[in-house]
């Protein structure tokens, strides 16, 4: 172990001291300096580090095999270069200087190195509170879809297999009759069913990509619920990550829900553009529209949730939404997500 003498507590030896005491290989016997209240004296107090106003007392002691000059007075040097005893090494002047130039330059990086990690320590925690936030409105939504959708569909096909039971003896007729509108409430609550686990994990999307399980999907869409739909798409969808083409395909699915809800709309098209760096998508139709920032509009209350979904899953991937309408004009959903660039892939 080295025992270290440092003669000079100010900036330099203060530098000295914040290194060298956390250092298991390296004691330090004594600080020196004619000021005792200099910011090296006091933390070598709080340290518990021998100090001295008299640095001829730390040589007297011989205690120290190494002797460390940050103060830069030739009077002190001279001196330690007379009084030097064998097996004791002496820095100072320009070595020392620099030696402590180099230990404050670590010390700051180090610093800036801990700043940066609360700073990304922050921005993790906000992205998990996001992230957390959008799973519980994903939830929200869910249950909404299941409660409102396939809920009250299977009450309805219960209260038709009731009234069937009444009639199957008293009217025949009619219970064949209820018979038929059952069969149609089932296979209404067949397909509500097959949309909300699609919508949980489409499988097209994983065995064949985005563009075929949009291309299904808007099919489905337009028998069901006779809206005439169109897509476009251009680029290659290869340097969308797995996970983010999920997002983007919930997002559409979304804007289109929010269509078929409330827009009357007999007509949408939807656009996915991939170029370098970027995926905008937009998701156009021709329903009633409505006026923006106007809380006490109730069709706005009504797309309000959709909307803010919309723009939550772009957010978490780090692009943006925008919606623009106007009664009797449409709506416009426009996303931008930044991708990787393929050539660092």
């Amino acid at each position: 172990m080295s025992k270290v003498a440092i003669i000079g507590a100010g900036h330099g030896g203060t530098s000295l001291l914040e290194i060298f005491h956390k250092d298991p290989l390296v004691q330090i016997v004594g600080i020196a300096d004619i000021d005792k209240n200099a910011p090296g004296m006091q933390l070598a107090r709080k340290l518990r580090i021998p100090t001295t106003k008299d640095y001829k007392r730390l040589l007297k002691s011989k205690a120290a095999d190494l002797v460390i000059d940050v103060t830069g007075n030739p009077a002190i040097e001279e001196a330690l270069q007379n009084t030097r005893r064998p097996g004791m090494s002496v820095i100072g002047g320009h070595s020392a200087k620099f030696m402590w130039q180099l230990i404050e330059e670590r010390i700051r990086s180090k610093e800036k190195i801990e700043q940066h990690l609360l700073e990304y320590q922050s921005l993790y925690r906000l992205y998990v509170k996001e992230v957390e936030l959008a799973i519980a409105k994903e939830r929200t939504r869910i249950a909404y879809d299941i409660h409102d959708g396939l809920v009250q569909t299977l009450a309805g096909l219960n209260y038709h297999i009731e009234y069937c039971i009444d009639q199957i003896e008293k009217h025949p007729k009619r219970a064949a009759t209820a018979i038929q509108k059952t069969q149609k409430l089932l296979k209404e609550a067949i397909a509500e069913a097959r949309e909300v686990v699609f919508n949980l994990r489409p499988i097209y999307l994983d065995r064949s990509g985005l563009y075929t399980a949009l291309t299904k999907y808007m099919k489905t869409y337009e028998k069901q619920y006779k809206i005439k739909t169109h897509l476009n798409t251009s680029g290659s969808e290869s340097i969308i990550q797995p996970e983010a083409k999920i997002f983007v395909f919930r997002i559409i699915l979304e804007a289109l829900a929010n269509v078929q809800k409330h827009a009357a709309a007999t007509e949408v098209t939807v656009q996915v553009m991939i170029e370098k760096g970027m995926l905008k998508a937009s998701i156009v139709d021709n329903g009633a529209g409505f006026k923006q920032k106007q809380k006490n509009n109730p069709q706005e209350n009504q797309t309000s949730f959709g909307l803010e979904a919309i723009s939550e899953r772009a957010r978490l991937l780090g692009g943006e939404a925008k919606i623009s309408s106007q009664t009797g004009k449409g709506t416009v959903v426009s996303i931008e997500i930044p991708l990787p660039d393929q050539e660092a892939l």
